[in-house]
């Protein structure tokens, strides 16, 4: 298949910097690609060439152990990922299994359709969960969310976005997208929540999440990462109320969100690079990435710097990493000491036109 484009996120860095041991090396890195099928193998019908197709991060699967044959392939023990144990997307042409190909609309633009593969099926599949809960909210207003909550305002859910407190240039924006109620993490919703999806690897938003759903609610983690859960009293999580994590996608997450997606329509934000500039994007990454790790440092040995702190902060954001820096601002919120007050200003306010400017895009 011909790659027209590829998206990726601050995770394509972990195989590629951090973790050689895993991944396949050398690598083609990319996990979102959209491309047109030049070439198929004899016995294939599901595709012919010049089709327009999709694929997302989960590549393959063994079909063959206790997941894979219990209808859980997101959770298969010899899974194989694209652009981490395959090679991705960031070339004129990619290989790929057509079964876990998805089949795309040619009216759809291609930099709007790659998010969809990554950040679009993983808010798909924790919606999935929240099954046909009217009264939808979302914890952390990132990437994923901001997709999801088109998607369950097309079909007439209530959705209430929670951000970090204060920050009502993103409250704004989630209010543009048909969210009927935005506000902080720290407040109580107007009515109670059948569902809460959280976004932001924030523990400590798992018990508040719990306080606003009502009696049978569910509490969806839907992170790869997130920060220690801290303790909770039992009488929150009594009255059946439950809480679970999401993991990768199946293919039937891919079928039923992407032929919806185009419907909505969903817009996505993003920043395009041509692909001879494949490295100087990694690097663009790599070196914001660095510069958070340096902050951290720091701010190990002086966790209460608010230099430190609203740096890290503002970083987070500049790497696209919209829960990462929710978390960060909370902590610089936290400890922001006398003569910070213009810092807390101009980051609450360089967050909203950063949101807002992907949207006009």
């Amino acid at each position: 298949r011909s790659a027209s484009a590829c998206g990726f996120r601050r995770p394509v860095l972990h195989p590629i910097h951090c973790d050689p041991s895993q991944p396949r090396l050398p690598l083609v890195p990319g996990h979102q690609i959209v491309g047109v099928v030049q070439k198929t193998g004899s016995d294939l019908t599901q595709f012919q060439v010049g089709d327009r197709v999709g694929v997302p991060w989960l590549g393959e699967t063994c079909g063959r152990c206790r997941f894979c044959t219990s209808g859980q392939e997101n959770l298969c023990e010899n899974g194989i990922f694209t652009g981490y144990t395959r090679d991705g997307g960031f070339a004129q042409f990619a290989t790929a299994v057509s079964q876990f190909c998805f089949p795309l609309p040619d009216d759809f633009p291609g930099v709007q359709a790659a998010p969809l593969l990554c950040a679009g099926l993983i808010g798909y599949r924790a919606y999935r969960f929240a099954e046909e809960a009217a009264v939808l909210g979302l914890y952390g207003f990132g990437s994923a969310a901001h997709i999801l909550c088109q998607v369950a305002v097309h079909q007439g859910r209530k959705i209430f976005a929670f951000t970090r407190p204060g920050d009502e240039e993103t409250q704004a924006f989630a209010r543009t997208l048909g969210a009927t109620w935005a506000g902080g993490s720290d407040q109580m919703p107007p009515e109670p929540l059948d569902a809460a999806i959280i976004f932001a690897p924030v523990g400590g938003l798992v018990p508040q999440a719990l306080r606003a759903c009502r009696p049978g609610g569910q509490v969806i983690c839907a992170g790869i990462h997130m920060s220690t859960i801290p303790a909770f009293p039992y009488d929150i999580l009594w009255g059946e109320r439950s809480i679970r994590s999401v993991a990768n996608l199946t293919r039937t997450d891919g079928e039923q969100f992407l032929p919806l997606a185009p419907q909505v329509p969903v817009h996505t934000q993003v920043t395009t690079y041509p692909l001879a500039q494949a490295n100087e994007a990694l690097e663009d990454l790599r070196r914001l990435d660095d510069a958070v790790r340096t902050l951290d440092a720091v701010l190990k040995d002086h966790p209460r710097s608010g230099d430190a702190l609203i740096n890290r902060a503002l970083l987070l954001d500049k790497l696209n990493s919209k829960s990462a820096a929710y978390e960060a601002y909370q902590s610089f919120l936290a400890v922001a000491p006398p003569g910070f007050e213009t810092q807390v200003m101009y980051a609450r306010m360089r967050a909203g036109a950063l949101e807002v400017d992907r949207f006009l895009k």
